[in-house]
């Protein structure tokens, strides 16, 4: 299960020469960092697990609720980026992050794939979603699966950090995440049909990703 209500989800890529600062930066400073703010509760990063998989990078930050993430502690942060931030997420590129709320999570622990789907949906379709969901967490060597709706307006905040960034891309409205001990047990599950026919359109976008770091809650400074 998820380590609260509310969730920081990021897709994104790095240009070639950016991407061992991006290593040092997240590893060292960006997850301590964003860990450390009351009410966040854990920080994952993973790769690519595929070719086909873009972007490149998905970070994930779990927080106690939805309060959370649009309270003065994270916006702080977000309207004082270190010079380091500033230099690394210069080489970001196809970035989409969302805010968003929990809506269904479930499942024994944390997993080292995780299948990512991108969608849109009607605020109805969230029973039927949260029932395929459930049915997904059933299937073997699944550790988790979490559906996740965005709330568009604290998604486009405008903050100091994204001033003048070309990267960002639209946040996701929808999405859901499975995970599992390897990514052979995520092939088929929570198929596009399956997703279309529980309300989601258009084609969800779909992501095989690897876990790379866990970073759990550390000091706030």
């Amino acid at each position: 299960m998820l380590a609260g209500e509310a969730v920081v989800a990021i897709w994104n890529g790095i240009a070639p020469e950016g991407q061992a600062e991006f290593y040092a930066w997240h590893l060292h400073e960006h997850m301590p960092e964003r860990v450390g703010i009351p009410g966040f509760r854990r920080g994952r990063r993973y790769s690519a697990a595929d070719a086909a998989t873009h972007p490149a990078y998905f970070t994930l930050y779990e927080a106690d609720t939805m309060q959370v993430l649009q309270g003065g502690d994270y916006l702080n942060r977000l309207n004082a980026p270190t010079a380091w931030t500033k230099s690394a997420t210069a080489h970001f590129r196809d970035t989409s992050r969302a805010l968003a709320r929990v809506l269904e999570t479930t499942g024994p622990g944390a997993g080292g794939a995780l299948l990512t789907i991108r969608f849109d949906a009607d605020p109805a379709a969230a029973a039927a979603l949260c029932d395929r969901v459930r049915h997904a967490a059933a299937s073997p060597r699944v550790t988790g699966a979490h559906l996740c709706a965005g709330d568009a307006t604290a998604s486009r905040a405008d903050t100091a950090e994204t001033k003048g960034r070309a990267d960002i891309q639209a946040p996701p409205a929808w999405f859901a995440l499975i995970e599992a001990t390897d990514a052979e047990a995520l092939a088929g599950l929570l198929p596009d049909a399956a997703l279309t026919e529980a309300g989601a359109y258009p084609t969800p976008q779909r992501g095989l990703y690897r876990l790379e770091y866990t970073r759990l809650k550390t000091a706030f400074a």
